[in-house]
């Protein structure tokens, strides 16, 4: 498959992705990260999360490309993929080298999300777009690239959904509305990749389930390139104070039982979501049970 690309850096660009097909997502991953779990339990996490029939698990927190291999050593046949690297942290040869290592042990098996983090989270933080593309451009450069088919970027706004289908295999939103999901859809097009986070809650107490996702949400509701994105997608100032609005925390993270659940996620892959990868809030340790009872409510 060819994608005709905008100029970058002032040079026309044309990105081919000949084998699309051999990266396979599946309908639906786990999210989540080592702060959630701890590293020592990486294992049983990848264990689980197969064995409740989610077919790739997206490791957040900004982890090093490197720290997926537990992952993959606890699993048989997941993909395993960041969400994300972040590109003020990371050098793109070392990316690369990094990738290179991971994909001669586990071949076909490690897709490399990047993205550019917050203003609020670092002080590097500059023009995100121009960053962007030349921490891609380094990649590129690199003895051994990162192929175009094995990295995906993670975007908001629409000149990073640009480039997500310019520079990689599409989108991977994070915090973000099924009116996001839709548009994303149409920014990238019809064969680049949208892959929407959706935290849930299993809970079918309604305040305590809401209390949950609001622990969660806060710090989201404090970074711009969220904030942005929801007043762009559906909501207004309102619904963005006192942790969020009744309206905006149960349409961005639902919760209930695992039916209730199911049907909101389902709205994302109406909207165009090629796969949703789903984080279990309120549990301790490794979500197991909230995975496997999503995954058989989806199935």
């Amino acid at each position: 498959m060819t994608i005709e690309a905008h100029a970058v850096g002032g040079l026309g660009r044309r990105v081919d992705l000949p084998n699309l097909s051999g990266v396979n997502f599946g309908d639906y991953g786990a999210w989540t990260s080592y702060r959630a779990f701890g590293e020592e339990n990486a294992g049983a996490a990848a264990a689980a999360a197969e064995a409740a029939g989610l077919e790739t698990f997206w490791l957040g927190g900004s982890p090093r490309l490197e720290a997926v291999r537990p992952l993959l050593e606890g699993s048989e046949n997941l993909l395993v993929a960041t969400s994300v690297v972040n590109i003020w942290s990371s050098d793109p040869a070392d990316l690369a080298r990094e990738f290179a290592l991971l994909e001669a042990d586990f071949p076909g098996r490690v897709c490399v999300g990047i993205g550019v983090g917050h203003p609020e989270a670092t002080s590097d933080y500059r023009r995100p777009l121009s960053a962007l593309e030349e921490f891609l451009d380094g990649v590129d450069a690199a003895a051994v690239p990162i192929p175009v088919e094995r990295r995906i970027v993670a975007a908001l706004g629409r000149k990073m959904l640009d480039a997500s289908w310019r520079r990689s295999l599409g989108t991977i939103p994070y915090f973000s509305s099924v009116d996001h999901t839709r548009a994303a859809r149409a920014a990238v097009g019809p064969e680049a990749l949208v892959i929407p986070e959706v935290a849930y809650v299993l809970d079918e107490d309604l305040e305590r389930a809401r209390a949950t996702a609001r622990r969660y949400a806060k710090v989201y509701l404090g970074l711009t390139n969220y904030t942005n994105a929801l007043l762009a997608h559906g909501f207004d100032r309102a619904d963005l104070e006192d942790g969020g609005s009744d309206r905006l925390i149960d349409h961005v993270i639902p919760h209930g039982g695992p039916a209730e659940v199911a049907a909101r996620v389902r709205e994302h892959r109406a909207a165009g979501a090629d796969h949703v990868a789903l984080q279990a809030l309120g549990a301790d340790g490794v979500p197991a049970g909230e995975w496997q009872a999503l995954a058989d409510a989806l199935a």
